[in-house]
Parts: structure tokens; sequence; C-alpha cells
């Protein structure tokens, strides 16, 4: 079979083979950690479950083929001496499978059957299909075949611990075969297209094509991970369903399958100038799911909504950049309807999350930070940081912002007041001369750490006394690595190559602060930060984050707020070259 390859080669194993809206993707990642030999059909409703192991076998002797697996955002491809596998998705919930010199054989990914848990098997006779039936994902998958001949069929309808699967392979020797696999809820006509599997592989090719020339038009032989980037932000959006009212940008299609309540915010700003409508649903998302003290989750995915912690208010320096970035003004309604969230979200930490006698607010554990567990939160939890004071104050300027758009005179002083209030508390009760501290809540003790999340309030840019933002810059430079900015000392004792917020290098930071240090007149240093993040992710790809020293990726591989920030930065370098 042969297909237009078009489109950046990817390594499955690093990131998996998905599309635009579709909720499952094809990996050999089932779990943190955790990694099969086969390739599976990996659901994200629920929660992460993989459903259907996918096996290519020889087809004289029913043995595992040893085969190559290659990957464009259109096809997938099992090669081996024998013959190939093709996999490409025909709508979201739909794939196509053709094959020829190869067979397949797909089962269920676990063997063991119980009242509440694993995949039924069995024959539907309506539908003149075989359908799997899972409890984890409460979806079904159907198997129909378009040509060739199924055999090897095992464990339809068994109770308990069994293999249950089939195998689909060519009904002469030397000729093809061909499948369509459904996710769906319960039931469907029986599956019809009268679209050839070169059709659907070119329909593929071009709706990410497509995707990509809206979204990074500006891409040059300069910027050469830009079409990956957009790769992964296209494949881990998913369509609305379950909590998720809008279409969702995922932060991955791996086990990080959620959208985290600061995340959403990178994506949005890279989405924005090509696809404007998504970007405008990525910034709202975790808003609906705002509640009565005007908090926003922490994470809202398929079957789960979290309140158990926050993350911080940077919506403010979003939505200033969010609208520079839209390539059409917001309407009156969207102004009024956005002010009103992002009014509800400022008061809850103006008022819940201020304690008695305190100006400034404050984090109940580094979870809401999104700095989980940065040695600033070392000495106690329940702190004052400068990084929440200064995000609070940008948050307060755009609402005084927004309030005089709208005509809202009393309540623009009102924002702009708080907002130099909560500046000045900030200076004066957490700015040491040389360095910001933070402070315990509860005693009123200060400290100071390696950490790069003391260094965050350089995010106020232009709002910030020279002198401060200058010792900030310099603070900030002694994070900076061969390829980006340290959230701990590397020189720090606490200092962990692998250790989340102890050292690995993060896209958010590296955005946040690139942005303030030029905005603050440092554009040397924003340059130098910018180029070696850029560099880094052209190496390494788009991991949740990367060892400080070395670059190489750590934890989830395929983390969608990394690429969109890979895309801002390198979309704004080409600008500022004259591309």
């Amino acid at each position: 079979m042969t297909a237009d390859r078009s489109g950046p080669v990817f390594c499955v194993q690093d990131i998996p083979f998905s599309t635009h809206g579709s909720w499952f993707g094809i990996s050999p990642v089932l779990a943190e950690k955790t990694r099969a030999e086969d390739l599976h059909l990996v659901s994200h409703q629920n929660g992460m479950h993989a459903t259907l192991r996918l096996v290519p076998l020889v087809v004289a002797t029913g043995e595992r083929a040893q085969t190559q697996v290659t990957a464009t955002p259109g096809l997938l491809t099992w090669t081996s001496e024998n013959g190939r596998i093709d996999l490409a998705y025909e709508t979201p919930d739909t794939i196509r499978v053709f094959g020829t010199g190869l067979a397949l054989r797909i089962s269920a990914a676990a063997k063991a059957l119980t009242p509440f848990s694993g995949t039924y098997f069995y024959d539907d006779p309506a539908a003149q299909a075989h359908v799997f039936t899972s409890y984890e994902t409460g979806r079904r998958y159907r198997i129909t075949l378009l040509t060739g001949t199924i055999t090897e069929v095992t464990g339809s309808q068994a109770l308990g611990s069994a293999d249950r699967g089939l195998t689909v392979t060519t009904a002469e020797p030397g000729g093809s075969w061909e499948i369509a696999v459904e996710e769906l809820d319960t039931a469907r006509e029986p599956y019809r297209s009268s679209a050839t599997f070169d059709e659907v592989t070119t329909a593929a090719h071009g709706a990410f094509a497509e995707f990509v020339d809206a979204l990074a038009p500006w891409r040059t032989p300069d910027t050469p991970a830009a079409e990956l980037a957009a790769y992964v932000l296209w494949s881990a959006t998913v369509r609305p369903a379950g909590l998720l009212t809008r279409p969702g940008v995922l932060m991955s299609k791996h086990w990080m399958d959620k959208v985290w309540s600061w995340d959403h915010c990178f994506n949005a700003l890279a989405l924005a100038p090509g696809h404007p409508h998504l970007a405008w649903d990525q910034y709202h998302l975790p808003f609906d799911h705002q509640d009565q003290a005007g908090a926003l989750p922490d994470s809202v995915t398929h079957s789960e909504v979290l309140h158990n912690f926050v993350k911080p208010p940077i919506h403010g320096w979003t939505l200033n950049h969010l609208r520079r970035l839209l390539p059409t003004p917001l309407t009156h309604t969207q102004l009024t309807h956005t002010y009103d969230r992002l009014q509800r979200w400022t008061d809850f930490w103006l008022t819940a999350r201020r304690a008695p006698g305190h100006t400034l607010p404050h984090y109940q554990h580094g979870n809401d930070s999104g700095w989980d567990n940065a040695t600033t939160f070392d000495p106690e939890r329940l702190i004052i940081t400068a990084d929440l004071a200064a995000f609070l104050t940008l948050q307060l300027h755009q609402l005084a912002d927004l309030a005089t758009e709208l005509g809202h005179t009393d309540e623009a002083a009102h924002w702009q007041q708080t907002a130099t209030d909560t500046q000045t508390a900030m200076l004066d009760h957490l700015w040491t001369g040389d360095r910001f501290v933070a402070q315990s809540v509860t005693t009123g003790d200060t400290w100071s750490t390696s950490s790069l999340l003391d260094l965050m309030p350089i995010t106020l840019g232009e709002h910030l006394p020279p002198h401060i933002s200058t010792t900030l810059a310099q603070r900030i430079q002694a994070h900076l690595t061969p390829h980006g900015l340290a959230t701990e000392l590397p020189t720090s004792p606490h200092y962990l190559p692998d250790g989340y917020w102890r050292g690995p290098i993060w896209a958010p930071a590296t955005v946040l602060i690139e942005d303030g240090l030029r905005r603050a007149g440092h554009h040397h240093l924003a340059n130098d930060i910018s180029t070696r993040f850029r560099t880094l992710c052209e190496t390494h790809g788009f991991a949740e984050n990367f060892d400080a020293l070395t670059g190489t990726g750590l934890r989830d591989r395929a983390y969608t707020w990394t690429a969109a920030s890979y895309l801002l930065l390198a979309e704004a370098h080409t600008r500022r070259a004259g591309h």
C-alpha cells in the first residue's frame, strides 16, 4: 500500500499516534513508567486505559513478526521483510488498518474479566462485527472486516480469565486485508465507507497540513521542530465529551491526560493566531468549572474535576497576551463574560487566600503554585510568596484595563489601586534589597532558597523598579545552563537531575521569565534563554521537563505546553529576525 508520507516522522515510543478530536491513540506507553513490547489502542475516556493489544504476525507461521514502526501525522506503519501493516484515522473515533504479507492479532489488553473490570468480547450478528466492551473506558470497540478473513477467534462470550481476540489475515497467499476499528458508546449502524485506504490517509495528512499551515505559517528551516510541535498539539486535542464542555487540548495522550488550570494558558497562546476559536476554548475550559468561591479547579479531564488544589493566577497575564495574538478583537459579550470570570477568580485570592492582617495572599501547598515540590516550600507549605503577588498584580492590572474598556470607571479605579497596594506590599514585606523571600502565614518567619520560583516576580516586567529587575536578571543568569533555566541552582545541595521542580528545565517558567525580562528591557538575556530552550526542544523533543545539565527529556515525552512554548518562542524569534 502506498501513501503520502508527508509531515514529520516521529517515534511512537515518545509521542502517541492519534488525531485531532480523538479520545484514543496508538502507543506502547500504557502508564507512567510502563511500556509494552506491542502497540496498544489506549483510550483516555474515564482515565488512561490500554484496551486492545495489536500484534503483527507472520502469515505462514502465526508467530510474532519482527517489525519496525514508523509514524507521520497521517499514517502509522509496521514493516518487516514479509510485508507491512498501515493504520490511519478515518474519523476521530474510527481507524482503518490495511495489511499485506502480515497478519494482525487484536486482543484484549487484559485477560482477567470480573463483574467490575476487564474487557468482554463477543460476535455481534446485528452489526456483522466483533466487539470488545471495556469496563474501564465504558466504551465498545467494534472490529469490522472489509477485505480478507478473520481467523483464530478466541474467548468470544468467555467469562473470567481468557485470551480474547481475533486474527485478521489474507484470504489467499500474497493478498491483502483491511478492517475498521471504531470506539463507540452502545450501538450504531453497521460500518460502511466508500473511501479507499489511500483516500483515508490522504485526508488525514491533509487535515494536519491544514492545521499546521494555519498555526505556523512563519516556520522556516531555522525552526525545524515547528511541525512536530504542531502535531503534538493537534493530536492531543479531544472533542467535547464527559466533563469537557469544549474541544480540549490535553497535556498529553500519555498519562498526563488532563487540562490543568495553568497549563491550558500556554496552549491557548500558541493556538491564538492560527486557530482562534480553539485558543479561546482553551482559555475558558477551566473557567467552565469555576466554583462558588470563584476558584478554578486544579484540573479537568473526561470524568474528573479536582478541586483539592488550585493553580497560580496567571490568567490576567495570559489574557493580555491572548488579545494581542488573536487575529480579531473580542466582542463586547466576550469581554463582559471574561471580565466576570476573571474578577471572581481574582476575588478568590483576595478573600479566601488572604489571612487576617495580611495584604498578600498565600498558597496552601506547592501544588497551588504549579511548582509542586520546589524548595521554596521545604520549610512550610502555607506561605506568602513573591511569584503569587506578582501574578496577582498583573491580573489586577488586566482587570483594570477591562473595566475601563467596559465603562466600569469605579471598578477600574478599585482594581488599579489594589494592584498598586499588592505590589507595594510585595516590595515592602518580601524584598530584602537583593532578593525576594517567602513568608510563613502563621509565624511571619521568612526564608530564601535557590529555587527559580523566588525569581518569578520578573514577570512584572516594566512594572518593576529597574534596580530590582536588574538584580533578578543577574540571579536568573545563574540558573541558565547550556540547555535552559534550571528550576533549582545546579550548585544547590537540593538539586536533583530528575527532581521535578528541584532542578529540571520547564517550559512555563521559561516563557514567563523570558517575557518578563523582555518587558523589563533585558533583551540579551531573554534572547539567550529563548535560543537555548528552542535548541533544547529541537534536540530532545517536547518532554514534560528536561535534565538541566544533559538536556535529556524526562517524564511524559509528549507534553503540549512544552510544544506550545516552543511555538511561542519560535514565532517571536522569527518575527524579530524579520523572516
